[in-house]
């Protein structure tokens, strides 16, 4: 069971960054400081899969999460707002 779950969020994962990208490419936003907010939410959960799969659940990946949590609302000032 716990395998399944690991795989369903990597698919997801690898799903939604591409999804990402592809938004941003279509969309013409370019520069690394507007996908900061984006990347901190990625890394929210790569850390939390690793910390998963290497059985280091904890105080640290519980703080790697809320200092990364706290960076993507920082980092949400760079975003660009598009007009329709």
């Amino acid at each position: 069971m716990e395998s399944i779950l690991s795989i369903l969020v990597l698919v997801t994962l690898i799903f939604s960054i591409t999804y990402v990208i592809r938004q941003r490419r279509n969309q013409g936003i370019t520069g690394l400081r507007s996908a900061l907010t984006s990347i901190c939410f990625f890394l929210i959960a790569v850390v939390n899969l690793l910390a998963y799969w290497f059985d280091l659940l904890g105080i640290w990946s519980w703080g790697a999460s809320v200092i990364l949590l706290l960076l993507g609302a920082y980092f949400t000032k760079y975003l660009q707002i598009i007009e329709s």
